[in-house]
């Protein structure tokens, strides 16, 4: 069973950019410094991936306000869930 958390909770947010547009992105990125934990530049399919950790109203929010950056291309943004597989706990 997966259950989306409530109150506070982690999301991970992949954002790709145009080339040559990193530096600019991450700038306008830090002005949602309320919820963003982690800016990081990382390889393979995005090109930053920042840590947000907030209600689910204020990282919808903040991505929205994410995609009206220009240079933005595309982002995925990862939810936090908790899963109960099932397994007895010690």
């Amino acid at each position: 069973m997966i259950t989306l958390l409530t109150g506070i909770m982690r999301s991970l947010c992949l954002i790709s950019v145009k080339p040559g547009k990193v530096d600019m992105v991450i700038t306008s990125l830090k002005k949602a410094r309320k919820i963003v934990k982690e800016i990081m530049v990382v390889t393979g399919r995005a090109d930053i991936a920042v840590v947000l950790q907030g209600t689910i109203e204020e990282i919808n929010n903040v991505v929205i306000d994410f995609k009206k950056i220009k240079e933005i291309v595309s982002t995925e943004t990862l939810i936090e869930v908790e899963v109960d597989m099932g397994w007895s706990k010690p």
